[in-house]
């Protein structure tokens, strides 16, 4: 579930610095920097993003409507790139190995329901509320 992000990359004047073009807006206007992972504490989707991104190996990572500029050691592009784009690429998925938004991509302990419990209107809003804390 979720809808896949189209990405296009191109390289900076830097060689360290890749931009990725994106088909949605991940900040409106606001323009989102982070210079390590103690920053993107958050979990809006540039958050998100950005502490996916810094795991992968990027140095800092900036986040302006739907532009994703990342900065890395310039020997590790090759590598880096295909999982950069993946990674955005695949954000807004809920489910699969990919999944941006799946309880493992969160790092959250999925909450534990009464035996019998079931899918209803109630147990959704528990579930978000637990999401919301845990994160």
């Amino acid at each position: 579930m979720g809808q896949e992000i189209t990405v296009s990359a191109r390289r900076g004047a830097n060689p360290s610095i890749m931009f990725f073009d994106l088909n949605r807006s991940l900040t409106g206007m606001a323009i989102e920097r982070y210079a390590s992972t103690d920053e993107a504490s958050g979990n809006r989707p540039p958050d998100v993003l950005a502490r996916r991104l810094f795991a992968l190996g990027a140095t800092k990572v900036s986040v302006y409507s739907s532009v994703v500029t990342v900065e890395a050691p310039a020997e590790r592009w090759d590598a880096l790139l295909p999982e950069v784009t993946s990674t955005i690429e695949n954000l807004f998925l809920y489910y699969g190995d990919d999944a941006g938004w799946s309880d493992a991509a969160l790092g959250i302990t999925p909450m534990e329901l009464p035996e019998g419990d079931e899918e209803t209107t109630d147990r959704k809003i528990l579930v978000a509320r637990h999401r919301q804390a845990s994160v």
